[in-house]
């Protein structure tokens, strides 16, 4: 008989070594965020910064970047990563709904969906009015969600689906990321299991990491208002990161805001 796994209860945000070793070269929207990062007439702000997958390469382009995460975990994996690239980003623990930092930026980015975090209306615009009271005059908010379309919240419930498999970096074996997904659909909220399966040198799983969190989906007509509450004069709201306009459920949604109406 096999072995039983053993089981490790937390979370991958809660593990920045763990997380980076699943996303770190991951080149979502990289491209898109160091070419504002590049343009920016000041310094950035990257909320939810993570273990550094957007913040670094923004650093390494010249810029002079902040970074705000919740947790600690991920920042201290941060840390090592900056500083093995010689690189001393000011780095900042907070909830993306509760922070105060002494500086304004040209441009704050909130990156690889981070905003679905946010699970009430209240948190959304609080989180919304914080990045307009901390841009420059001219300075912008830039970031992505994902667009809740059919395929996303229609899927089936309660159903372990393979969202990710990648190669562990010491042991050469496949690690593996299942999600497990329930929904409400009447408060927009999603909830997952998801289960991250390290494998032992005899190619069996050894180890299972499971965590649960619930994120929250936002639709393209609510997310001009919630902008609006929040005091934006001005914004845009495109389907992918190369401007297009967002008209199908399977696009993305990219929004940018200006608190001046100046874009």
């Amino acid at each position: 008989m096999d072995a039983t796994p053993t089981t490790d209860e937390s979370s991958p945000f809660d593990d920045g070594e763990l997380y980076d070793i699943l996303f770190k070269d991951f080149p979502y929207a990289i491209d898109f965020y160091v070419g504002l990062a590049r343009e920016a007439k000041g310094s950035v702000l990257d909320i939810g910064c993570g273990t550094g997958r957007v913040l670094l390469p923004c650093m390494q382009a010249g810029a002079d970047v902040d970074g705000l995460d919740l947790s600690e975990a991920m920042l201290n994996t941060l840390r090592r990563k900056a500083a093995a690239l010689h690189l001393a980003p000011r780095l900042h623990r907070a909830d993306m709904s509760e922070f105060r930092l002494p500086r304004r930026y040209a441009l704050i980015m909130i990156t690889f969906n981070a905003f679905i975090h946010n699970l009430t209306q209240e948190a959304q615009i609080r989180c919304l009015e914080l990045c307009r009271q901390h841009l420059t005059p001219d300075g912008v908010l830039a970031f992505d969600i994902f667009f809740p379309g059919l395929g996303i919240i229609g899927a089936a419930e309660n159903t372990r689906v393979l969202e990710l498999e990648t190669q562990h970096p010491q042991t050469g074996l496949p690690l593996r990321l299942y999600d497990t997904r329930s929904f409400n659909r009447v408060e927009q909220i999603q909830r997952s299991l998801n289960e991250i399966e390290i494998l032992g040198g005899d190619g069996k799983i050894d180890t299972v990491h499971r965590s649960e969190f619930s994120v929250r989906w936002t639709y393209k007509a609510e997310m001009a208002l919630l902008l609006r509450v929040a005091g934006f004069a001005r914004w845009e709201i495109f389907g992918d990161f190369d401007g297009r306009a967002l008209t199908q459920e399977t696009d993305a949604m990219i929004v940018l805001a200006w608190a001046d109406g100046e874009g």
